[in-house]
């Protein structure tokens, strides 16, 4: 596909590597010709330097022989702008948009219909990072909580530790004392390395394991490898942003809320507009305010603040003062990397989850949804299965028959709003959601072919 990506900033310049490596031929606009030219010594990309909402500017990127735009710049108005032009302009085929702006977003239907900015999908970072941290303090333990089939099941990722019946025994195990529409084995890691999955496999502690089981059974699926952890109940938010105020308004309401703001305006405003939240207007890693505020009893500490460095200072502190989880929002990949095994609990990078929502829309086929995992090296995605024998290369066949690419998998079936384990002998039918993990994105454009429909089914 041809694609031109607006703006170079963290979830940009991620997005291009992304795209690149799928054989995509990518078009970086951006101002900052520094950002550019470091981009395009690691990426073979196209760069054009200049305002993204300029006509001229997105005629020399190409947009009249575009098949997308994607505007991800600093400035939402610069990114409806940009899509409108592509619109009117150049007859852009797809136009992506991430917009923060609780403003624009209350109005989106009037605003990014044809009539207005002609967005055809509107991505928001703050609602997306704050769903999966909102996810997460919902299964304590686990490392990842992503949705397939509108949430009506889910992708967990967890270590197994003592106290799971089923650690240090095999598969097979797992399966006859399991329903197996209750859970399914998706990928095993060990030593950073995805191992194969046999009823022979055994399941250690210290692996990284993934499983996708129904919402209403997910407790039960995490029980059976690790010993539960009592309910979250008191939450700690450092930073006040977007991120931080949204998530505590979806949580005030569940659990007890503390929410630390170094700005006093910024504190007002939160404070006016949040029922339930207790609103602390300090610094975050500061030790006596943490102590005064009883960090040794909260259960999860999230530091969402726009930097870094005090994010991951400030939950290494509330860690040290005994709080029971920590989470820290990091936007650069040597960061996560970094922290990645030490006392911080989780490190979530808002470009991945961004990412993994704009990847569901440039995908090829009936992709439903799209799920970026090991920091961008895996994928899980939901694709529908369509067509007959004749017009499928997976519809009727079994699992044996089907040729797919090496590293990757069918791991579930859902069909008619049930879990499916596959076998060798299990066959794919029409209108199946079929989901699929690759241990290596590269052979994702395989994947994809193996899915498309021929040109004869109606």
């Amino acid at each position: 596909m041809n694609i031109i990506i607006l703006g170079a900033g963290q979830v940009g310049g991620t997005l291009a590597e992304n795209l690149v490596r799928e054989n995509n031929d990518i078009t970086l606009v951006d101002v900052n010709n520094k950002r550019l030219k470091d981009l395009q010594t690691k990426l073979d990309i196209r760069t054009v330097t200049g305002p993204a909402s300029h006509p001229s500017v997105l005629e020399e990127a190409g947009a009249k022989n575009a098949d997308m735009m994607i505007a991800v710049t600093s400035s939402d108005e610069t990114n409806l702008v940009a899509c409108h032009i592509g619109y009117q302009l150049f007859n852009t085929p797809t136009k992506l948009a991430r917009i923060r702006s609780r403003d624009y977003l209350e109005q989106q239907q009037v605003l990014f219909s044809t009539a207005g900015f002609a967005i055809d999908y509107c991505i928001s970072p703050e609602h997306v990072v704050t769903d999966y941290i909102r996810r997460l303090i919902e299964y304590p333990g686990a490392l990842q909580v992503l949705d397939f089939m509108k949430g009506e099941f889910r992708l967990v990722a967890i270590r197994p530790y003592f106290g799971g019946p089923f650690v240090g025994k095999p598969l097979s195990h797992l399966r006859e004392h399991m329903p197996e529409d209750v859970l399914c084995i998706a990928a095993i890691y060990r030593g950073n390395r995805s191992i194969p999955l046999n009823p022979n496999t055994v399941i250690e502690i210290g692996d990284e394991v993934f499983f996708i089981a129904p919402k209403e059974h997910v407790r039960n699926a995490m029980s059976s490898l690790r010993q539960l952890d009592e309910p979250y109940k008191r939450i700690m938010i450092a930073g006040g942003g977007n991120i931080g105020a949204e998530l505590a308004a979806s949580l005030e309401t569940e659990y007890q809320v503390k929410l630390i703001e170094h700005n006093t305006e910024r504190c007002r405003v939160i404070a006016e507009r949040l029922k339930h939240t207790t609103v602390l207007q300090g610094d975050a890693s500061d030790r006596e305010l943490l102590m005064s505020e009883n960090i040794e009893y909260a259960h999860v500490f999230c530091a969402l603040t726009n930097d870094d460095e005090v994010n991951i200072m400030s939950c290494l502190q509330a860690k040290r003062l005994g709080a029971r989880q920590v989470m820290a929002l990091i936007t650069r990949t040597a960061y996560v990397d970094l922290v990645e095994g030490s006392d911080i609990d989780i490190a979530i990078s808002p470009q991945q989850a961004t990412i993994g929502s704009i990847l569901t829309h440039i995908r090829q086929g009936d992709i439903v949804n799209v799920h970026s995992l090991r920091r961008g090296a895996a994928e899980a995605i939901e694709v529908i299965a369509h067509g007959n024998e004749k017009t499928s290369k997976v519809v009727g066949n079994y699992l044996s028959q089907i040729k797919l690419p090496k590293d990757a998998s069918i791991v579930a079936l859902i069909r008619e709003g049930k879990m499916i384990v596959p076998y060798e002998d299990t066959t794919i039918q029409s209108e199946d959601h079929v989901i699929v993990f690759l241990a290596d994105k590269k052979h994702l454009s395989e994947v994809e072919r193996l899915f498309q429909v021929n040109v004869g089914y109606i």
